[in-house]
């Protein structure tokens, strides 16, 4: 499967992870620095309330950026991921301050959201940046239904 939004858009949650798998970092990062950038990151975060499970958050609220470098112009772009009380919403360009910001180049953050890369490793290698409730970002893992491929 090609990392194209409409793929994206489409595909099951193993198909998603399958194809982040046979991607290459290069890929993956050329994917997401042309054209169809926006669209990718739309069809990325569409997935995230399909795959939490109200159940592992509980009552809990949080409010978790996600910042995707590697765009056109070395530009970013910021997406909020909104848990409260057992929902969870998405909201591009967030403008309210996050509990949690995690930031990273779009291959780490695809292996992160898809669960086929070392989060600790790669926080330590400072190929993931955060700032804020770190306790959170452990948290997290459990909010989300991670897909096998």
């Amino acid at each position: 499967m090609a990392l194209d939004p409409q793929s994206l858009t489409t595909a099951s949650p193993s198909e998603f992870v399958a194809a982040v798998k046979g991607a290459s970092d290069a890929d993956i990062r050329d994917a997401f620095a042309g054209e169809h950038r926006g669209a990718l990151l739309d069809a990325v975060f569409a997935r995230f309330p399909e795959q939490f499970r109200a159940d592992k958050a509980g009552d809990r609220s949080a409010r978790i950026d996600f910042r995707v470098t590697g765009g056109p112009a070395d530009s970013s772009d910021t997406y909020a991921v909104v848990v409260d009380r057992g929902t969870c919403t998405v909201e591009k360009a967030p403008t309210a301050e996050p509990q949690l910001s995690l930031m990273s180049g779009p291959a780490e953050f695809l292996k992160l959201v898809t669960g086929t890369g070392n989060p600790a490793m790669m926080f330590m290698m400072g190929k993931v940046k955060a700032r804020g409730d770190l306790g959170l970002a452990s948290a997290l893992a459990n909010w989300f239904e991670t897909p096998k491929a």
